[in-house]
């Protein structure tokens, strides 16, 4: 059972930066921020503040926007990071930590016994400042759940308000990080938060799992951006969770094609047609049974409409195309439509979309109907 208080915290400013070849700037770090602010995000990741440089002179000027959201600063498990955070005027910061042997003895050279007495002590020390406090539990895919649920107590002794349960290669299936989250509810109360990678595609499932197994955070980022495959999509994980599961995030959902697009258009990546939610197939239609049962219902062939997302139905004209497809694009043009030549048009349109390998444009069906009824009048 998902909870009624779960809070979405997107991370494209940080996690989602960090895919290979993007590299936001000031201006565009600030106006990502202010459009997912205007679509009722009230959590966000906002950078990294011991990069320095222009990323730290963006985050201030992103603490300065005084919005109603939670900024949340990533610090590595180092108190100089978490005290630059604190010292620029971050409110809540998040410590990187691995759990598992295999990061902490390639990526920080260090053990267990260090692990827990350095969280302790990072912890305290942002307490003691008056900060929200977030951890993490680094690639708990590969973490055994014993040791899981021992530092999950530490963390929780320590006084964190907040662990961060991160599958950070995406090997887990939703059962099995279910069963991590379910491990750590035994034995705690400190709120959980999903953090899931899309290396197998069940970013978003795990997430759903997590949920419903009872952590209360989870991240997510504008068209899945982020290292690898990405992270769970901002947009799909919103719409599921109120379409599929009855929460209602209060984000308004009709922005969301916008913020997919301006996202795109900073990283330089296209959506892919078929990307659920904003892609440009979502709500194109071509079959021949298809558009005839939308034409009559539009509830027929789609989930959830366009408008709830901010995305535009639209009827293609290509190899399954059927007569009706035909005669609604004819009529939308102006153009009083002869039945009796719908079906030598659509032979002829099927011809031309196999030669063309994709769509009949409105105005090449026009010029094909156009073309029939003259050679009959001849």
């Amino acid at each position: 059972m998902i909870r009624d208080d779960i809070i979405l915290e997107d991370t494209t400013l940080r996690d989602g930066e960090q895919a290979p070849g993007v590299a936001f700037s000031k201006s565009t770090k600030l106006a990502i921020h202010d459009h997912l602010v205007a679509a009722g995000v009230r959590w966000i990741e906002a950078g990294i503040p011991a990069m320095g440089g222009e990323e730290l002179d963006t985050l201030k000027a992103m603490i300065a926007r005084g919005s109603d959201a939670t900024l949340v600063a990533w610090n590595r498990g180092v108190r100089k990071d978490i005290e630059l955070s604190l010292d620029i005027g971050f409110k809540a910061v998040h410590i990187g930590l691995p759990t598992s042997n295999i990061h902490l003895k390639n990526s920080i050279g260090k053990d267990r016994n260090w692990l827990l007495e350095t969280a302790a002590d990072l912890i305290k020390f942002a307490k003691d400042r008056g900060a929200f406090v977030s951890i993490s539990a680094e690639d708990v895919g590969r973490t055994e759940i014993p040791f899981l649920q021992e530092y999950a107590c530490a963390v929780t002794s320590a006084g964190a308000d907040r662990l961060r349960l991160s599958d950070t290669i995406g090997i887990l299936t939703p059962e099995a990080y279910a069963e991590r989250v379910q491990s750590i509810v035994k034995v705690s109360s400190i709120d959980l938060q999903c953090h899931t990678h899309n290396d197998f595609g069940l970013a978003v499932a795990n997430t759903l799992a997590g949920l419903c197994a009872g952590a209360r955070y989870f991240h997510v980022t504008v068209n899945a951006i982020g290292e690898r495959a990405g992270m769970p999509d901002f947009a799909q994980t919103t719409l599921a969770l109120k379409k599929l599961y009855g929460k209602d995030l209060g984000i308004d959902t009709s922005r969301l094609y916008q913020i997919s697009q301006i996202v795109a258009s900073a990283s330089k990546q296209k959506i892919a047609p078929w990307q659920p939610i904003v892609g440009e197939n979502v709500f194109a239609h071509e079959s021949g049974i298809h558009t005839k049962g939308m034409l009559k219902n539009d509830k027929t062939f789609e989930p959830f409409s366009p408008e709830e997302v901010g995305g535009q139905r639209k009827y293609n004209i290509g190899k399954h195309s059927g007569r009706a497809g035909l005669h609604h694009t004819l009529t939308e043009q102006g153009i009083a439509v002869d039945e009796t030549k719908l079906g030598l048009c659509l032979d002829q349109v099927r011809a031309l979309a196999i030669q063309q390998g994709g769509s009949v444009s409105p105005e090449q069906l026009q010029h094909i109907y156009f073309r029939i009824l003259e050679e009959r009048v001849a």
